[in-house]
């Protein structure tokens, strides 16, 4: 390369005698690339829509599915209330010492 050419292609200017761009081809090129962007834009939003009623219908699907198990878990539960059982919900939080590390507690 000789020291034209490398000052040539430090300020911008195309390498090997090609000539610059012009005014016209700098537009063309941006709109091409405007038109370019909008149309993935479009493609991205019709992906979007495919991905969002796809779950939908899956969610549908396996909401359908499931009727019967909600049905038998509303049916024990009422059955339970009926019988005069109680559900007692909560946390049990128990820090042990040292000297009960090694003692076992019985199951019920």
């Amino acid at each position: 390369m000789n020291p034209e050419q490398s000052t040539q292609s430090s300020r911008g200017n195309p390498p090997f005698g090609a000539q610059p761009p012009s005014l016209i081809g700098k537009i063309l090129a941006g709109m091409i690339s405007a038109a370019l962007l909008v149309v993935a834009f479009m493609f991205s939003l019709v992906a979007l829509a495919i991905v969002a009623c796809g779950a939908v219908l899956l969610g549908g699907w396996l909401w359908w599915k499931t009727r019967q198990l909600r049905q038998a878990v509303d049916a024990q539960a009422a059955r339970q209330a009926e019988a005069g059982g109680r559900v007692i919900e909560g946390e049990v939080i128990r820090s042990a010492s040292p000297a009960d590390s090694g003692r076992h507690f019985p199951r019920d």
